[in-house]
């Protein structure tokens, strides 16, 4: 810290002497108003024109979308509404999001509470910010108090969930045939008899046969509520203006069994932002946040085990009335236990499954997840025109806490197993065998999984902006800015320290350009090389200025092209173990695997386990961006389109091809004294676009918008060795898919026996052929070749926004296409015991061999069938209708008179359709909680 401290105040030094130095050049005019203008856009460390962004930067004004859209995650429009986006900024995972200048989670901030968000896409935008935003950043700044009397507005939502679709397993009758030709497949003799299965499947006593679906009306609703209130209130004068939220929400569970039914995930939140002006050339700010967030869960996991109990192995359940009214024995059994469900069962067990998830959700007990969030941060921004006009001094500083555990209750409780009998006809239970202990609640409540997260935030910097002559503007700024992080179970903490520098020129907003570096600092590299040098230029030209474009149908345009090199620590991670990345450049030395030497019995060898790195430097992102952005016939159409070509340089890698082969001791004990080194090369390039058409047709005001963006990846080095040239990474995708060509099912033995040797187990006939890729006559690893890219190339936003008189209709849609998945999951991955999906009805028999899909069964491990190849692919192109939303907004002068001055009613809808030819597959969650569509009814009033 105290290093920090220091290092911040020498750059508060020298940027200073830089600003008065670089000033007195100039001739400076007093200092414009930065925060005054509504156009103004938050970016990194200062607010801009909005005309004069460059460098692949856009803006969504978050709080006019809000009225017309409601939605309860603070990025649902980012993917949508802009371009670039795509779950990751220009292909590049792991954005940085940054919250009012203070690091933090875009979850921990509603929609109604933000004003604005900027999305920083080039390297340029991202700079100043270091090695922490190297791969983007979205920056989130929520609203303020404005001058004038109080303003209150309240919100009130409620509405429903509903699941799209569950997983479909087969009953009991059904996957006990199956499984029985399972083992016939194999040679094996079969587990269940027919009339075995003639009672499961005939449901005259499910109790004794069971038929056990945890995805049925037994267990589940229908729909579930969530129902949220949220109040604003701002105002202030001169001297203090104030923002202030707080609201409510609170969600059910589809879940209507025991304990599991009063379910339910809540979270209440304060927030409040207050700008003071202290003096007549210094202002402050300080805003503060709480959040309280909870969790409740019966005991269980009710999602996982339904994907996996078999259907026949348990009745829950078991009804009273099969034990005699005379079975004493029996009775005092049951007697014993405290869980006699509605008064009418007790609870049933196996030996082999002593407890199940619905006698957990009545008797288990339950668990609550508290999050406990604490966020404070602070702003002080000095004129120091008495010094020099034009310069302003600010400072910031946050302090964020969160807390987090689980609480709750843990019961032992008895479950029973009857003894079935038939008495004239009719079955009843002659005993029952008791499994677990006797219900025991402890009363002690148990705390468990604590951790904790402290950040803090800190920035100081000079800056300065002024016109002059008329046509000259000029801004500069250098500043200092730290952030440090601390987690529970992470001995080291999270890191970023930085120095920027920015200046900017531009002359009669036509010609522009922009220098901006940064100075980053990690401690995760060799002393020597801790500190990098990250430069960016950016030119921009706005050609509607020059008189040739006078007469054209353009309103604007905005030409920017800009390239620069940022270094990086985000990226030095443990290429073999993962981890934080620190000490990755020291050598690795340990007391390894025993040995004897003659007459010595048994010593411990010393290992290398890593060699040593001096020359371990920052990874380099290189960048060069082009942008276009403007407007035609007066804002009929606006569009910002930008073109990226980007290298990450440097990826942390320990290169076997580079050394030779005896720095690797292979055999017992291994050793190897190989360094990690900056050595791979990963290329992405693409273009993001969004166009919007801004129409009036009579009483009818149109907005339609189009984003998205299309991009490429490329594995352009790293160190491999394989022996065919197909197989070979480099010039593929990042993202790619490798797995076996399949060429169908085998039919017959003779077709097995025709066929190159499959070597990944037993192949019989029905099993999937696989083609020999390098013609040697046998099926392995070899024989992988690429199939595709699993992440999504080519991204589509729609919008549209009509409004008509006092009704106001908004519609966003998505779109993803390019990118492939593999059904690999135990839903289509069925082998030994897993629980049968319905896709096995499909499987091969001789019978269906010309029509079949799915491979035979098999009652072993499968690992011929169920390994990554094109047969399990599937294309995950799909157009969603996201959201529609009708908003009416009631006429002035009905409020007339009263102290309402506003009142807008809206009804809207969630994920409404999916159209795709695997819509089936890409609605369905297995193993989890279902998808869901959400219909809602919402009310908000302005006083």
């Amino acid at each position: 810290m105290k290093h920090i401290y220091k290092g911040l105040a020498f750059c508060a030094a020298f940027a200073f002497g830089s600003m008065h130095a670089f000033s007195q050049n100039l001739g400076i005019d007093p200092a414009l108003d930065l925060m005054s203008d509504s156009s103004k856009v938050q970016v990194a460390f200062r607010t801009a024109d909005q005309q004069d962004l460059m460098g692949g930067i856009s803006v969504i004004n978050v709080a006019d979308l809000t009225k017309k859209a409601y939605t309860t995650y603070s990025l649902d429009f980012v993917e949508n509404v802009v371009g670039g986006v795509n779950g990751n900024i220009w292909g590049m995972d792991g954005y940085l999001v940054v919250v009012d200048g203070m690091v933090r989670d875009a979850n921990n901030v509603l929609p109604t509470e933000i004003q604005q968000i900027t999305i920083l896409k080039g390297a340029a935008a991202v700079v100043l910010y270091g090695s922490r935003a190297s791969k983007g950043v979205i920056q989130i700044t929520t609203k303020r108090g404005q001058t004038g009397p109080i303003s209150i507005n309240i919100t009130a939502n409620t509405g429903m969930f509903v699941p799209k679709s569950y997983p479909k397993y087969l009953g009991s009758a059904e996957y006990m045939t199956l499984y029985n030709e399972a083992l016939l497949n194999d040679g094996d003799p079969i587990k269940y008899s027919a009339e075995t299965i003639y009672n499961h499947g005939s449901g005259e006593n499910p109790y004794r046969y069971p038929n056990l679906d945890m995805y049925s009306s037994d267990f589940l609703r229908k729909m579930y509520n969530r129902s949220e209130a949220i109040a604003e209130i701002s105002g202030g004068n001169q001297r203090v203006k104030y923002y202030t939220s707080t609201g409510y929400y609170r969600e059910s569970t589809v879940l209507k069994v025991g304990n599991a039914a009063d379910n339910y995930i809540s979270r209440f939140f304060v927030r409040g932002n207050v700008d003071m002006k202290l003096h007549d050339l210094v202002t402050a700010q300080a805003d503060a946040n709480v959040t309280f967030y909870d969790s409740y869960t019966a005991a269980g996991n009710w999602w996982e085990n339904a994907s996996t109990i078999l259907p026949d192995r348990i009745a829950p359940l078991i009804p009273l009335s099969y034990i005699e009214e005379g079975d004493i024995n029996t009775w005092n059994a049951i007697n014993t236990s405290n869980y006699i469900v509605d008064g009418k069962y007790f609870l049933g067990a196996t030996q082999l499954d002593m407890t199940n998830p619905i006698a957990d959700s009545y008797a288990g007990g339950d668990s609550k997840y508290v999050s406990r969030q604490f966020q404070f941060n602070t702003r002080f921004d000095v004129n120091l025109h008495p010094l020099l006009q034009g310069l302003f001094f600010r400072a910031k500083y946050g302090i964020d806490y969160a807390s987090t555990y689980n609480q709750g209750y843990t019961n032992s409780y008895a479950t029973f197993t009857p003894t079935w009998t038939n008495y004239g006809g009719h079955d009843m239970i002659a005993s029952v065998n008791s499994y677990g202990t006797k219900d025991r609640k402890s009363g002690v409540e148990t705390i468990s999984n604590s951790a904790y997260r402290y950040t803090y935030n800190i920035s100081m910097q000079f800056d300065y902006n002024h016109t002059f002559n008329t046509d000259h503007n000029v801004f500069g700024m250098v500043v200092a800015n730290a952030w440090q992080t601390q987690q529970s179970g992470q001995y080291h903490r999270i890191t970023n320290v930085n120095m920027g520098f920015q200046a900017s020129y531009n002359y009669k907003h036509k010609y522009y350009v922009d220098f901006s570096a940064a100075l980053p600092y990690s401690a995760k590299l060799p002393i020597a090389n801790r500190l990098g040098f990250s430069p960016t230029v950016t030119l921009g030209w706005r050609p509607v200025k020059e008189d040739f474009f006078a007469n054209t149908a353009f309103d604007d345009l905005m030409i920017t092209a800009s390239a620069g090199i940022i270094e990086q620590d985000l990226d030095i991670t443990d290429p073999q173990n993962g981890g934080m990345g620190y000490y990755l450049y020291r050598p690795v030395l340990q007391r390894g695997g025993w040995y004897s030497w003659a007459d010595l019995g048994g010593e411990a060898a010393t290992e290398f386990q890593r060699g040593d790195n001096p020359d371990m430097t920052f990874i380099k992102r290189k960048e060069i961006n082009v942008g276009l952005r403007g407007s035609l016939w007066n804002k009929l159409i606006t569009f910002d389109l930008n073109y990226f070509t980007n290298q990450m340089d440097g990826g942390l890698a320990r290169v076997s091809s580079l050394y030779p082969n005896y720095f690797t001791q292979v055999g017992y004990p291994t050793s190897s004294i190989i360094p990690i080194v900056n050595y791979n090369k990963y290329n992405r390039s693409g273009f993001d676009f969004s166009v919007y058409l801004n129409k009036k047709i009579s009483e009818v005001d149109l907005t339609l918008g189009v984003s998205g963006m299309y991009y490429t990846t490329e594995i352009a080095k790293q160190d491999e060795s394989y022996a065919d040239a197909y197989q070979t990474r480099i010039g593929r995708p990042i993202n790619a898919i490798w797995g076996l060509e399949s060429e169908g099912l085998f039919n017959s033995q003779s077709d097995v026996d025709a066929a190159p040797a499959q070597t990944f187990g037993d192949v019989r006939p029905g099993d999937i052929k696989y083609k020999d890729q390098n013609g040697d006559g046998s099926i392995n690893n070899q024989d992988e070749v690429f199939l595709g890219r699993s992440d999504i190339p080519f991204r589509l936003g729609v919008n549209l926004s009509m409004k008509w008189r006092n009704f106001t209709l908004f519609a966003m849609a998505n779109g993803y296409f390019g990118g492939y998945g593999l059904k690999n999951s135990n839903y289509y991955w069925v082998d030994a015991q897993d629980k049968y999906s319905e896709v096995v009805r499909n499987r091969w028999t001789p019978e269906t061999a010309a029509t079949a899909t799915f491979p035979r069964l098999t009652a072993k491990s499968g690992t011929n069938n169920f390994r990554n190849s094109d047969y399990w692919m599937y294309k995950s192109d799909r157009f969603n209708l996201s959201q529609v939303q009708l908003t009416y907004d009631l006429p002035r002068n009905v409020l007339q008179g009263t102290f309402v001055k506003g009142v807008s009613v809206y009804v809207s809808g969630y994920n409404l359709l999916t159209i795709s030819k695997e819509r089936k597959h890409l609605e369905l969650n297995v193993g989890s909680a279902p998808q869901t569509r959400f219909y809602n009814l919402g009310v908000k009033g302005t006083f």
